[in-house]
C-alpha cells in the first residue's frame, strides 16, 4: 500500500484536469483534483469565462440579425425587438451553474475526492492546501501524493500603462452593468475578435485597436484580411496600427487617448491582447519546476517536468490554448501512467491538423498550413478558392459573403489546409478535419458528391486553382 495521501494529485480543475482526474480514478487510482472556488465553479475557463458563454452570447448576438434578415422571407415582426442584457446574463449564469455541478457529479461518481483550495507545492510530493475554516478564518491541510498533475490553465494579461486599472478582460465582461454602449476592444486575437462582434451585434457602438498590421496573427493572410472587411461591414469600427496611450475616467465615461492623437469616450475597455499560463503561487520555483517564457511549465512527450513526479497539462504548458487539446493531453497522459482503459489501445495526442474555429461574425474555421506555411514547407502548391453570396442572403438582404480556400501539395495532390470564412464554419470544417488527418487528397475531394445546395458543398466543387503570385 502505497504511502502517500492520494496516487494522483490535479491542481485545476478546468477542462483538462477534471479528464485527467476522472478517467484516472475510473482506473482504480486514488485521485484528489483541488480546485480554488470562489465565484466560479468546476470546468475552468471553457466553462465559466471562455467557450461556452461566449458562444452563447455569441448566439444571442446573431438574433439581431436574424430579426433584420426575416423580413426578406416574409415575415413581419409586430413591433421593434427589445434585447434584454439582465435576462441573458441570468440565463447564462444558470446554464454554467447546471454544467459546474454536472462536472461535480462526474468527478464524485467516478470516485475522486474533491477539494476546495488553493494548492501550492512543497516538494516533489507533497501539497499545502489554503482553505477556509467552517468560521471563515482562513485554514489550510497538508497532503500527498505519488504523482501530481498541474492543470491550472491561463489567464489574461493586460499591459502597464496609464489608466490600465479602468480597464476589464474576458473574465468581467459577461457581468458587465449596465450594458455598454460604447465599447472599446483592444487586441487583434480570436478574443478580441469575437467580443467586438457579439457587442456589435448586441447593439454596442464598437471600435476596436490593434497594433498590429491585420487581426489574426497566424491565420491564413487571405482569411485575416476577408474577416477584417466582413467586421466592418457589420458594424465593427476596425482600427489597425493603433493603439492607447493612456485612459482616465470622467464622468461621462472613459476618456481614451490614442497613439494618432485622437480621442475615444466609451462606457467601458476590454482588454484581449493575450492570455499567461497561470502558475502564480503554485510553489514551482521553491520546487525547481522547469518554466519557459511567461512562465509556461516546460514538459516532455509524455506532460512529464523536470520533477519525475510532477507533470503538466493544458493552457498551463502554453502549447495550443485550445480546450480539445488539453482533454487529448489528459487522456494521453492517464493512458502513460496507468495503461489504457480495458479493450483499448494507448491513446496519442498529434499537434498536426488541428482545427479551430472564431465565433466572429461570420465565423473563422481552419485546420492545416496557411498558404504562406504550405509554400515554405512545400514549396510548389495549389490553390482553390471560392467567394460567394450565401444562397440565404439572396432574400435576406445582407452582403456578408462567405470565403472559403484549400491549400493542396503540389508533390502529393494531398490537402494540407482548408479555411472558411462564413456562417456556421465550425461545423462544416469540423469534418473535412477528419478527411484531412485521414490524408484526403484533392482528387478525393474531387470525386465526393457534395449536398445541394449548401456552402459545405464547395469544398468538393471548387476545380480550378487560383493563379500563382508573380514572382
Amino acid at each position: 500500500m502505497s504511502h502517500f495521501d492520494f496516487d494522483l494529485f490535479v491542481i485545476g480543475g478546468g477542462s483538462g484536469g477534471v479528464r485527467a482526474a476522472r478517467m484516472a480514478a475510473q482506473r482504480g487510482v486514488r485521485v484528489a483534483l483541488a480546485e480554488a472556488l470562489g465565484t466560479d465553479g468546476l470546468g475552468g475557463t471553457c466553462v465559466n469565462l471562455g467557450c461556452i458563454p461566449k458562444k452563447l452570447y455569441s448566439y444571442a448576438a446573431h438574433y439581431a440579425e436574424a430579426f433584420v434578415e426575416a423580413r426578406g422571407y416574409g415575415w413581419t415582426l409586430p413591433q421593434a425587438p427589445v434585447f434584454d442584457w439582465a435576462r441573458l446574463k441570468t440565463n447564462r449564469a444558470q446554464e454554467i451553474a447546471r454544467l459546474n455541478g454536472v462536472y461535480e457529479h462526474l468527478l464524485r461518481g467516478a470516485g475522486v475526492t474533491v477539494l476546495n483550495g488553493f494548492a501550492q507545492l512543497q516538494d516533489a510530493h507533497t501539497i499545502r492546501l489554503a482553505t477556509l475554516n467552517a468560521d471563515g478564518s482562513p485554514g489550510h491541510q497538508t497532503l500527498t501524493s505519488q504523482r501530481i498533475v498541474i492543470a491550472t490553465g491561463g489567464t489574461p494579461h493586460i499591459p502597464h500603462f496609464q489608466g490600465h486599472e479602468h480597464v476589464i478582460t474576458s473574465n468581467e465582461v459577461f457581468d458587465l452593468e449596465p450594458f455598454p454602449r460604447r465599447l472599446l476592444v483592444v487586441g487583434g486575437g480570436y478574443i478580441a475578435c469575437e467580443f467586438a462582434s457579439i457587442f456589435n451585434g448586441l447593439g454596442a457602438q464598437v471600435t476596436q485597436l490593434y497594433r498590429g498590421e491585420q487581426i489574426l496573427r497566424g491565420f491564413d493572410d487571405e482569411v485575416r484580411h476577408f474577416l477584417a472587411g466582413e467586421m466592418r461591414k457589420h458594424g465593427v469600427d476596425l482600427r489597425l496600427n493603433a493603439g492607447v496611450v493612456s485612459i482616465r475616467r470622467e464622468a461621462d465615461g472613459l476618456h481614451v487617448l490614442l497613439e494618432d492623437g485622437n480621442r475615444l469616450v466609451v462606457d467601458a475597455a476590454l482588454y484581449a491582447t493575450g492570455r499567461v499560463p497561470n502558475v502564480t503561487g503554485l510553489g514551482l520555483e521553491a520546487v525547481g519546476v522547469a518554466q519557459g517564457p511567461q512562465g509556461a511549465i516546460v514538459v516532455d512527450e509524455h506532460y512529464r517536468t523536470n520533477v519525475p513526479s510532477i507533470y503538466a497539462i493544458g493552457d498551463v504548458t502554453a502549447r495550443l490554448a485550445l480546450t480539445p487539446v488539453a482533454l487529448g493531453e489528459a487522456m494521453k497522459l492517464v493512458d502513460h501512467l496507468f495503461g489504457p482503459a480495458p479493450g483499448q489501445p494507448p491513446r496519442d495526442m498529434s499537434y498536426d491538423l488541428v482545427p479551430t474555429a472564431v465565433f466572429t461574425h461570420p465565423n473563422v474555421a481552419t485546420v492545416g498550413l496557411t498558404e504562406a506555411e504550405a509554400r515554405e514547407r512545400f514549396g510548389s502548391i495549389k490553390v482553390f478558392r471560392s467567394e460567394f453570396r450565401a444562397l440565404k442572403h439572396t432574400l435576406s438582404g445582407s452582403q456578408e459573403r462567405t470565403l472559403m480556400k484549400l491549400v493542396v501539395d503540389g508533390a502529393s495532390d494531398r490537402v494540407v489546409g482548408l479555411h472558411m470564412v462564413g456562417a456556421d464554419a465550425g461545423e462544416i470544417v469540423q469534418g473535412f478535419a477528419v478527411a484531412m488527418k485521414a490524408g484526403a487528397t484533392k482528387a478525393v475531394f474531387d470525386s465526393t458528391i457534395g449536398i445541394h445546395p449548401t456552402a459545405a458543398e464547395e469544398f468538393v466543387t471548387m476545380r480550378e486553382p487560383v493563379a500563382p503570385p508573380a514572382p
